[in-house]
């Protein structure tokens, strides 16, 4: 699990384009990445259209927004475009990067089942730094504290 701190793990997927996207791309920009269990559900649509409505904001302070779930790329193709998502989502069908980022599973009465991914957020500085995140979260506060997070980046640097 990434520690706040310390260098955000790199990690490789597709884009809901089909294309391959790495963290380290992104090196020189704030990144907030999301994690969501699942395309075209109530709580997904709240998360993943709140940050749509923010993305202004996010950009204002030199930040990118990635979505990751375990769904496939042509469900997330069709749910951005569905739900006009100016950011790119990236499939993790084998949950590598999900697990890695202790992001993978449901807590149950203190028991992780393994079924999804659990909904999260994590947020990275330009040198690829984490500097706030939060495993197991609601949707619209993992907007809410990423938003925040980033704007705490520009008061301090």
């Amino acid at each position: 699990m990434p520690t706040i701190g310390q260098a955000a793990p790199d990690f490789e997927l597709l884009n809901q384009d089909g294309k391959p996207v790495r963290l380290s791309d992104y090196r020189g920009a704030r990144v907030i990445i999301f994690a969501f269990p699942k395309a075209n559900t109530m709580g997904c649509n709240n998360q993943a259209c709140s940050f749509r409505d923010v993305f202004p904001q996010i950009e204002a302070q030199n930040a990118v927004v990635l979505g990751v779930s375990s769904d496939s790329v042509d469900v997330l193709a069709g749910w951005k475009h569905r739900q006009k998502l100016q950011y790119d989502l990236l499939s993790d069908p084998d949950h590598k990067m999900l697990d890695a980022w202790d992001a993978w599973g449901f807590k149950l009465f203190f028991v992780k089942l393994p079924i999804s991914a659990t909904r999260s957020y994590w947020v990275i500085d330009e040198q690829g730094i984490l500097v706030d995140q939060q495993v197991g979260v609601r949707p619209q506060e993992s907007v809410d504290r990423a938003l925040a997070a980033v704007a705490g980046l520009s008061q301090t640097g």
